[in-house]
C-alpha cells in the first residue's frame, strides 16, 4: 500500500485579522517541533486579508507551515468584483486552495460545475486543490451518503488527467458535523472515505487511489483526533474551530507523538 503522509490543514474561515493571524502562525510554529513536521504536513488557510502577512511570516521565520487559501474564482482575471483568482494566490506562494467547502455550496450556491471549474483553475495555477465533499443530515438519514459523495467526486474529477488528479487532496466533511460539535464516529468516517477511495480507484486506477490523501473535516479536535487517525482510510484533517487556537491545533498535529 502507498505511504500517504498525514496532513492537518487549518481552515480559519472568517476569523483572525492579519495581526492576529501573524501571532497565531508564529505561536503554532513555536509549539511544533521538527519531528512534528516530519510526521505531518501542516497547512493554515487564513482569510484573504491575512494571506500576505502570514506568507511573509512563514518565509521570514522559516516556518515549515504550508499556506492555503479558502476559495478562489475560476477565471484568471476579469470583471468579477470582490473575487480573487488562482494566479493571484499563486503569487503569494499559496500551496493549497480549498474548493467546494460545504459553506460555499450551502450558503453561496456553488454548484458541482462551479467547483469543478475552480479545481481546474487551482491546478492550472500550479497549486493543489483541497476538494470538499459531504452530505447533509437529511441525506444521511435517507441513506444516500455514498451516492452524494460519489456524485461530487465524479463531477469534480470528470475528464481530469490522472497527473492532475494525483495532485488533489479530498476532504470528506459531513455537513451536519461542521461547527456543531458533533462528529461522525471513526468507523462512519472511515467507511465513507473508503467509498470515496473506491470510487476514485474505479475511475482513475488503483495507484492513484492508493496515493490520494483523503482528510476528515467535521469537528476534529484534540479529544477525538487519535481515534479518527487510527482509521486506515483517514489521512488527516481539515480542521475548523480547533485550528484557530495554536495550542489546540498543535495538539491535533501531534496526535501520534504526544
Amino acid at each position: 500500500m502507498t505511504e500517504r503522509k498525514p496532513m492537518m490543514a487549518g481552515n480559519w474561515k472568517m476569523n483572525h485579522n492579519h495581526l492576529e493571524a501573524i501571532q497565531v502562525v508564529q505561536k503554532l510554529g513555536f509549539r511544533l517541533e521538527a519531528k512534528d513536521f516530519d510526521n505531518v504536513e501542516v497547512v493554515v488557510c487564513p482569510a484573504f486579508t491575512a494571506l500576505r502577512s502570514v506568507q511573509t511570516t512563514i518565509d521570514g521565520d522559516k516556518l515549515k507551515i504550508g499556506l492555503g487559501a479558502q476559495n478562489c474564482h475560476w477565471e484568471a482575471s476579469g470583471a468579477y468584483t470582490g473575487e480573487v483568482s488562482a494566479p493571484m494566490l499563486a503569487k503569494l506562494n499559496v500551496k493549497y486552495v480549498i474548493v467546494g467547502h460545504s459553506e460555499r455550496r450551502e450558503l453561496f450556491g456553488e454548484t458541482d460545475e462551479m467547483v469543478a471549474k475552480k479545481l481546474r483553475a487551482v491546478l492550472g495555477a500550479g497549486m493543489a486543490p483541497i476538494l470538499c465533499v459531504g452530505e447533509t443530515l437529511e441525506e444521511r438519514e435517507q441513506g444516500v451518503t455514498d451516492q452524494k459523495v460519489q456524485g461530487q467526486i465524479e463531477a469534480a474529477f470528470q475528464k481530469l488527467p490522472a497527473d492532475d488528479a494525483a495532485r488533489c487532496v479530498v476532504a470528506y466533511e459531513p455537513i451536519w458535523a461542521i461547527g456543531t460539535g458533533h462528529t461522525a464516529t471513526p468507523d462512519d468516517a472511515n467507511n465513507t472515505i473508503g467509498v470515496i477511495r473506491h470510487h476514485v480507484r474505479v475511475g482513475l486506477g488503483e495507484e492513484l487511489a492508493d496515493g490520494l490523501r483523503i482528510l476528515y473535516g467535521g469537528s476534529m479536535k484534540p479529544g477525538n483526533v487519535a481515534d479518527l487517525m487510527a482509521m486506515p482510510e483517514i489521512d488527516g484533517g481539515l480542521v475548523g474551530g480547533a485550528s484557530l487556537d495554536p495550542d489546540e491545533f498543535a495538539r491535533v498535529v501531534q496526535f501520534g507523538t504526544r
